[in-house]
């Protein structure tokens, strides 16, 4: 019955959402679980994103995603069991334009802790920062994201309705826009999990855009459990609409070090 739920669920939200933006970065794409980093624990993450097809022209000052790669460095420090800050250092490279510091963006996240003993995991990001005018058309930004997720058995899933706020750029009169991602997967061994994600922008969240200038991607993903220090994501993730780039592969590399 809870799968059930789950997947009539998800069936509902991209049946609206599809038939109803953020400027699309691809630099960081994960749906977050609630749990945050151990306190006096470091995690460090490598996202690695390549576009193999994307937009090929100058579209209103931005430079043709096409065959782009983004490194984005991404390194969190737990300070209590319910708190914890990232950084978010994002570069991009292609060929003819060589490795571009393109943002940083921090991210504070603070969480339910355990022994409130909650039914669904809850935690809550705010992530402000700053991109460059020739990789995103609103450069100072602020994203606030609920995380809610629940593990049952084998089965998983997590929704992270993210809201955004641009404070420099094209996107300042549409005020906060809605961006809602999604995950669910499956525990097929012990090391090996299987699913997939949803990530969406629709624009205003009282008033979405038109279902052509809307964003969405599908990922099948495989997360592989080696080890709790370890995080292993991969993904290829196809655009649904004329505003999503068509096809971008994912991974995420990721290490907890003791100190």
């Amino acid at each position: 019955m809870r799968i059930a739920t789950v997947c009539g669920f998800l069936t509902v939200l991209i049946a609206t959402l599809s038939g109803s933006a953020r400027a699309q970065d691809n630099y960081e794409i994960q749906v977050y679980g609630y749990q945050t980093v151990e306190p006096h624990h470091t995690m460090v993450e490598l996202h690695s994103n390549f576009t193999f097809e994307g937009s090929k022209t100058f579209d209103n000052g931005l430079l043709p995603t096409n065959h782009q790669l983004h490194e984005t460095i991404e390194i969190t420090r737990g300070f209590t069991d319910w708190f914890e800050t990232g950084l978010y250092i994002f570069t991009s490279e292609k060929s003819g334009q060589g490795v571009q510091w393109v943002g940083d963006h921090i991210r504070p996240r603070v969480r339910i802790p355990k022994e409130w003993k909650w039914p669904v995991g809850l935690s809550l990001s705010n992530e402000i920062g700053y991109q460059r005018r020739e990789f995103s058309t609103d450069t100072w930004t602020w994203e606030m994201r609920p995380i809610i997720d629940k593990q049952s058995g084998p089965w998983y899933w997590s929704f992270n309705p993210a809201f955004e706020r641009s404070f420099h750029g094209d996107s300042v009169h549409q005020g906060v826009t809605f961006s809602p991602d999604f995950k669910l997967s499956y525990d097929f061994t012990k090391k090996i999990t299987g699913g997939f994600e949803y990530y969406g922008a629709v624009g205003p969240a009282t008033d979405f855009l038109p279902a052509g200038q809307q964003q969405h991607q599908i990922f099948p993903t495989i997360d592989l459990n080696l080890s709790p220090n370890w995080e292993v994501n991969f993904g290829l993730g196809v655009g649904v609409t004329h505003s999503t780039d068509h096809l971008i592969a994912k991974m995420i590399l990721g290490y907890r070090f003791h100190f």
